[in-house]
C-alpha cells in the first residue's frame, strides 16, 4: 500500500523477498526505494540506480506477474525490447510505459519501459493514471 510523502506525493515501496537479499545487496536496495508520483514527475529508485521522467511521459501501465526469478529479480534489461527491470521479487509488479524513452540506466540504449516490483501494482497504476 502507498503512504502519501506529502500533499502531491505518493510512495510505493517494493515488495522485497528476502531469498534474493544477497543478489540484492550489492546494489544498495534500502526501504526508502520504491517509485514517487508527483503532480509533474515520477521517480523510481533501485538503489544507486534512478529513472525520473515527467508524469506526462507515462503513457501506459499494466500489472504482470508472476515471472521467472532469472527474469524479474534485479537490475535487468530486456531481452526481447529495450525495457529495464527494478525487481525485487519474482510475483509481480507493474510495467510502466513511456512516451519518449527514459535516459538509459544500463546497457547501450535508453528505455521504453520500466518494470518495478512494487507492494501495490494495482495502486500504482491508479496513481500513474
Amino acid at each position: 500500500m502507498a503512504y502519501v510523502e506529502d500533499m502531491t506525493d505518493a510512495f510505493f515501496p517494493y515488495e522485497r523477498d528476502e531469498r534474493w537479499k544477497l543478489l540484492l545487496f550489492p546494489l544498495g536496495i534500502s526501504d526508502d526505494d520504491g517509485v514517487t508520483v508527483g503532480t509533474d514527475i515520477v521517480r523510481a529508485t533501485f538503489g544507486h540506480f534512478s529513472v525520473e521522467t515527467p508524469r506526462a511521459n507515462v503513457v501506459g501501465s499494466k500489472v504482470t506477474g508472476p515471472h521467472r526469478w532469472w527474469t524479474a529479480v534485479g537490475l535487468r534489461l530486456s531481452f526481447s525490447d529495450d525495457g529495464l527491470t527494478f525487481g525485487t521479487n519474482h510475483r509481480r509488479g507493474l510495467c510502466i510505459e513511456f512516451d519518449s524513452k527514459v535516459k538509459r540506466v544500463i546497457g547501450l540504449h535508453d528505455h521504453s519501459a520500466l518494470w518495478v516490483s512494487v507492494a501495490d501494482p494495482e495502486g500504482l497504476a491508479a496513481a500513474l493514471a
